[in-house]
């Protein structure tokens, strides 16, 4: 075996590069374009995506009613149900209308409303997880994803976890929260709804393969956040199923912020659907900072978002799960990037990013950002060239 020259990067080839979607390449003009553009020319709204949840009708039409959720405590009576009003303000059968159709037009959504009276606890989601990827402890898993929608009101920002969090993503402290902060805060509500016994995809082994981040306008350290999430678009995918978790922040009635993350759950049989590209990918454009990304990165921001999963922050969680040392979080990566562009960044905007290959830790990443006007295109890429995460500013 050869010997590694002192200061050479490990040469580990992370396979889990294979499981991502999409094609692993600089963001041409023409990708850029093509991405953006609206589907099938309706007019349809980037922030939207198909809603897949129409068959809970009959799903509700055979369910009984459920209370509403009063906090996590793991017990049978907080599981997500499949039907009935669960605490829905409005009157049963009610269409509940959630964001424009073509035309601006509102469409009825089938989902069913559940307000908890906090933020659940991440520990024993994660326990939860742990326990249904054992044999026979599962359950049965849903076909489609819970018709329903997790709700949590007035929720406060804690200003020393903001401070830490800044620290270990790089952020200037200030009082204004930065893009990817909120997605921090509303966690736990994804968690929570990711971890249901009858949510399509589980939790272990899952693969976050991309985020799109919408700021409406600034939100500051003053204000209280009402959060918002679920589930929808789940579709088939070479490699298993994916899905959209979408997590929206609103204040005082007003959404000023929307977070949408895509998870690929890996099957062993191909159920069909969208193909990864295999195509070379050109080389990367020149970097514009390296970065020494240290082992602590996966420890300390674990620590202030709540995200323990140990493939992050254990040598042996990694390698249960097929990573040959831990890896950082996909959105500290995201989040550091936005740190280097922090005082180029607008009031409102998207960031949109794809995740393609894990950051190992330690190791070093080069960091490039092109400016278009008023809009950004920027990427990570390890030491031999390979693409990590690609993303765009709009």
């Amino acid at each position: 075996m050869a010997r590694r020259r002192r200061g050479e990067e490990p040469s580990d080839d992370l396979s889990v590069g294979e499981l991502i979607d999409g094609p692993t390449e600089a963001l041409t003009p023409e990708i850029l374009a093509a991405a953006f553009a609206t589907p099938g020319g309706d007019g349809r709204d980037r922030d939207t995506t198909q809603d897949l949840t129409s068959a809970a009708a009959s799903i509700r039409a055979a369910g009984d009613p459920v209370g509403p959720v009063t906090g996590d405590t793991g017990s049978a009576a907080n599981q997500l149900p499949a039907a009935g009003p669960a605490g829905n303000p409005r009157a049963p059968g009610e269409p509940h209308l959630l964001g424009d159709g073509p035309g601006g037009v509102p469409q009825p959504a089938t989902r069913d409303r559940i307000e908890l009276s906090g933020l659940p606890a991440a520990g024993p989601l994660y326990r939860r997880a742990l326990l249904g990827a054992v044999p026979g402890l599962g359950g049965r898993r849903g076909a489609d994803v819970p018709a329903v929608e997790l709700a949590v009101s007035g929720v406060p920002v804690d200003p020393q976890r903001l401070a830490d969090y800044d620290r270990v993503c790089g952020f200037r402290l200030a009082d204004r929260l930065p893009a990817t902060f909120p997605h921090v805060m509303g966690f736990p509500l994804a968690l929570r709804l990711i971890t249901a016994p009858e949510f399509p995809i589980p939790l272990t082994g899952v693969v976050h393969v991309g985020n799109r981040i919408t700021v409406r306008r600034p939100v500051t350290v003053t204000d209280r956040l009402d959060f918002t999430a679920w589930a929808e678009n789940l579709r088939p995918h070479d490699r298993g199923r994916q899905v959209d978790v979408v997590l929206v922040g609103s204040v005082d009635g007003e959404e000023v912020w929307r977070g949408v993350s895509t998870y690929l759950g890996r099957q062993r049989s191909p159920v069909g659907g969208e193909r990864r590209d295999r195509t070379e990918s050109p080389a990367p454009s020149a970097a514009t900072a390296r970065w020494r990304v240290e082992p602590w990165v996966g420890t300390d921001y674990a620590r202030v978002s709540g995200d323990h999963n140990p493939i992050h922050t254990s040598q042996l969680g990694a390698r249960l799960f097929g990573f040959p040392r831990p890896i950082a979080h996909g959105m500290w990566s995201k989040g550091r990037c936005l740190a280097a562009l922090e005082n180029r960044l607008p009031e409102a905007y998207t960031v949109q990013v794809a995740f393609k290959l894990p950051v190992p830790l330690p190791s070093t990443v080069a960091f490039s950002a092109a400016r278009s006007g008023a809009d950004w295109d920027f990427a990570l890429h390890d030491q031999r060239g390979r693409p990590q995460l690609v993303g765009t500013i709009r």
